[in-house]
């Protein structure tokens, strides 16, 4: 691979978006496919969840791995440049995922986390857990799409 300069990695880095990523979008259009109205970034629920469904109490975050330190034992090795900073920001965000998961399930909230792979690999898979996730939930069958 060839070496790029700093102001290329900081470039490219500071264009990765926080909301309305590609794999928030895929899961969003098989919900929508199947029917299922939700909210995005509700400011209303602690953590921000990516999509929600407030009244059912359920929170569903899509985690890209490297932010959320995938493996993070292991790959922390393949970071190269400005490495504690990352290693400690991804740590950081490691524990809060793990605060906003403690918080929301003590208000009594069901949360489901995707890894970025397995959205991208099955997107209607992830979106058929939710489903049914919500309907044991209570989630009336009859606003489904068949």
């Amino acid at each position: 691979m060839k070496a790029r300069s700093k102001e290329t990695i900081s470039y490219t880095m500071s264009r990765i978006k926080g909301k309305n990523t590609g794999i928030e979008l895929a899961l969003r259009k098989e919900l929508t496919e199947m029917g299922l109205r939700y909210r995005c970034n509700s400011k209303y629920i602690f953590g921000h969840p990516d999509i929600s469904f407030k009244g059912y109490k359920v929170a569903v975050f899509c985690d890209s791995e490297f932010w959320h330190g995938y493996q993070f034992e292991e790959n922390k090795e393949k970071l190269h440049s400005n490495v504690s900073y990352w290693v400690n920001k991804i740590e950081r965000n490691i524990k809060r995922d793990k605060l906003v998961n403690e918080t929301l399930k003590k208000e009594g909230y069901t949360v489901i986390r995707f890894w970025g792979t397995e959205i991208n690999e099955d997107p209607y898979r992830c979106a058929e857990k939710i489903k049914e996730c919500l309907l044991e939930k209570g989630y009336p069958e009859a606003k489904l799409k068949k």
